[in-house]
C-alpha cells in the first residue's frame, strides 16, 4: 500500500530532525534534550515473534487504524456522489472525485504538519494519541445520518490521519538501539498489518454499506479506529517511553522564525482560496478542492525554490538536487495515478464493471483490497529479486519501470473500457489493473525516500523528506482539476490519455536515467 512509500525507513530522533527540516542536523551535535532520552530504557524483551511487546502494540494500532482509514475510503466516492434519497450527498460525478483526490491530497499535506508537532512541540506518543482521538470523531461524525455532519467528518479524518500517520511507524524505530539487528525485521512485521488490515477494510465496509447503507459502513470504520486507540492507550507501558520526548523541541529563539512560518501559511491559504473563489466565481464545494489543489502544488515548487536560491547550498548539491526534480515529476504522476484507486477506479468499479465473480456478487469496494492482497504476495518476490540483481537497475531506472507500469496499467483499462463499449468490463479487468499498479509501486516506492535522502542538500535534509511526502500530494492535487475538466470524457479517452502522457513521461526518466544515475553515484560518494 502506499504507507510502504519510505521503502521500510527507520525513523530514528535525529531522522525525524531531517525529516521535518526543525534544523540543519549535525550528527557531531547531539539535539536539545538528547540527554534526556539517551536515559530512555529500549526494551530488550523477545515475546513477541522475538520483538518487544511495544511492536505488537503497533501493529495493532496501525492494522486497526488503516483498517478505519482504507474503510472509509473504499466508500466515500459513492457516498459523496449517491442520491440524497439512497442516502449519499447528490455530488455531481466530477466534483465527488475531486473531492476524493483533495481529501487524498491534503492528509499528506497535513502528514508533514504532524511529523513538524511530534518533532518539535508534542511527541509522537500524543500525536499519535490525538490524531486517534480526531480520526475516531471524524468516522462518528459520518457515521451520523445527517449531511451538516459528512464534510466535518470528512475534514476531521484528514486532520486526525495527518496527525497519526508519520508518527506511528517513527515509533516503531525507537523500539530498538540504532545497532539492533531486528530492526528490518521489525519494519517487515509492522506494514504486515499495514496490509491485512487495507486488506479486509474495502472488503467488511463494502458488505456493511450493502445491509446498512453509508453510515453502517462508517460506523464499521469507527469501530476499527476505537479498537486502534483501545491497542495504543492499553499498551502504552509496553513502549518503554518511546515517542514522548520531542526529539527537537521549540526553544525561546525558536518562537518568531514558528510565528512568522505560521503567518506565511496562512497567507498563502487565503490567497490560494481567494484565486480559487475568482475562478469559481463563488464559493462552492470545487472552490474549496481548488483551493487545496494550488496549495498542494505549490509546495513543493515553493521548496524547491528555497532550496536552489539558499547560500547554504554548494554548488555540488545545487546539481544532485537538479538531478532530483525528474524523479520527483515521476513521483508525483506515478501517485497521481494509483492514488485514483478511490476516485475514478472506485467510479468504474461502480458503473461500468461486472460485480459478479464465480457466481457471488460483490461490493465495488472489492476491489481495492487488490492492491494490499499483491504487495503482500509479490513483496518477498520482489525482495528477492532486487537481492538476486544486487540491487539493479539503478534508482532513475527503477522509477521509469515503476511509471511505464502506471502507465500501462490506464492504458489497459482503456482498451478494456472501449472492447466493452456500452456494456461492463469483466471482473477481472479492474484486478489486472491493481496488479499492474501494484508491480510499478514496488518498483518505485521502495527507492524514492533513498533516493531524496542521498540527493537533498546537507542543510535542508528535513525540507526534502517533506518533498517526498507532497509528491503523493501533488499527484492528487492533479487529479482534482483532471476530473473537473475532463467531466464529459468516456473512460476511453480519459485512461487513454494519462495512460498516454505517462507512458510518455516514462520514455522521458528512461533517457535522462543516466544522468540522474551519475548524480546519485556522486552524491553517495559525498556522502
Amino acid at each position: 500500500m502506499s504507507d510502504e512509500r519510505g521503502g521500510g525507513e527507520r525513523d530514528t530522533p535525529e531522522d525525524r530532525t531531517r525529516r521535518t527540516g526543525a534544523v540543519p542536523f549535525d550528527p557531531a551535535v547531539p539535539p536539545p534534550h538528547a540527554e534526556e532520552d539517551s536515559t530512555r530504557v529500549v526494551p530488550r524483551d523477545h515475546a513477541f515473534f522475538g520483538h518487544p511487546l511495544g511492536l505488537l502494540t503497533l501493529f495493532g494500532t496501525e492494522l486497526w487504524e488503516r483498517f478505519s482509514y482504507y474503510g472509509m475510503r473504499a466508500i466515500l466516492l459513492y457516498f459523496l456522489t449517491d442520491t440524497i434519497a439512497n442516502g449519499g450527498l447528490g455530488l455531481p460525478d466530477d466534483v465527488g472525485n475531486a473531492v476524493v483526490a483533495a481529501y487524498g491530497a491534503s492528509v499528506y499535506l497535513l502528514s508533514v504538519v504532524g511529523g513538524w508537532l511530534a518533532d518539535r512541540m508534542i511527541g509522537a506518543r500524543r500525536s499519535v494519541l490525538y490524531g486517534g482521538v480526531v480520526i475516531a470523531a471524524g468516522h462518528v461524525s459520518l457515521s451520523v445520518p445527517d449531511t451538516r455532519f459528512s464534510f466535518a467528518g470528512i475534514v476531521l479524518v484528514a486532520l486526525g490521519t495527518g496527525l497519526l500517520k508519520p508518527n506511528v511507524s517513527s515509533m516503531v524505530g525507537d523500539l530498538y538501539a540504532r545497532d539492533d539487528p531486528r530492526r528490518d525485521s521489525a519494519f517487515s512485521i509492522f506494514y504486515m498489518g499495514i496490509n491485512i488490515g487495507s486488506l479486509l477494510a474495502p472488503i467488511l465496509v463494502g458488505v456493511a454499506r450493502e445491509i446498512g447503507g453509508y453510515h453502517a459502513g462508517f460506523a464499521v470504520a469507527a469501530v476499527g479506529m476505537a479498537i486502534a486507540l483501545v491497542f495504543f492507550v492499553a499498551g502504552r507501558r509496553l513502549l518503554a517511553g518511546a515517542g514522548e520526548v520531542p526529539p527537537n523541541p521549540l526553544t525561546r529563539a525558536d518562537r518568531a522564525g514558528v510565528v512568522r512560518l505560521v503567518l506565511l501559511v496562512a497567507l498563502g491559504a487565503l490567497v490560494a482560496l481567494a484565486i480559487a473563489a475568482v475562478v469559481s466565481g463563488g464559493f462552492e464545494v470545487t472552490t474549496y478542492v481548488d483551493a487545496l489543489s494550488y496549495i498542494a502544488l505549490a509546495a513543493p515548487v515553493a521548496t524547491f525554490w528555497v532550496m536552489f536560491r539558499s547560500p547554504k547550498v554548494t554548488a555540488p548539491e545545487r546539481s544532485r538536487l537538479r538531478a532530483y526534480v525528474p524523479l520527483f515529476v515521476a513521483a508525483m504522476l506515478f501517485w497521481m495515478i494509483f492514488e485514483q484507486a478511490a476516485s475514478t477506479l472506485s467510479a468504474y468499479a461502480q458503473d461500468h464493471t461486472e460485480l459478479e465473480i464465480f457466481g457471488h456478487t460483490v461490493s465495488p469496494a472489492f476491489f481495492q483490497s487488490v492492491n494490499p492482497a499483491a504487495i503482500i504476495l509479490l513483496a518477498p518476490v520482489f525482495a528477492w529479486l532486487w537481492v538476486r540483481l544486487d540491487d539493479r537497475p539503478p534508482t532513475a531506472v527503477k522509477f521509469a519501470i515503476g511509471l511505464t507500469f502506471a502507465a500501462l496499467s490506464f492504458l489497459f483499462l482503456a482498451g478494456a473500457a472501449a472492447i466493452a463499449g456500452d456494456g461492463r468490463s469483466p471482473w477481472w479487468v479492474l484486478v489486472v489493473v491493481y496488479v499492474i499498479q501494484t508491480v510499478g509501486e514496488l518498483c518505485l516506492s521502495p527507492v524514492g525516500l533513498a533516493a531524496t535522502t542521498l540527493l537533498a542538500p546537507r542543510a535542508f535534509k528535513g525540507q526534502a523528506m517533506a518533498l517526498w511526502f507532497l509528491a503523493t500530494s501533488a499527484g492528487n492535487a492533479i487529479t482534482a482539476q483532471l476530473v473537473q475538466v475532463t467531466a464529459d470524457a468516456s473512460p476511453p479517452a480519459y485512461f487513454g490519455g494519462i495512460g498516454l502522457v505517462a507512458l510518455v513521461c516514462a520514455g522521458a526518466m528512461f533517457a535522462v536515467a543516466p544522468w540522474v544515475t551519475r548524480h546519485i553515484r556522486e552524491g553517495a560518494d559525498a556522502a
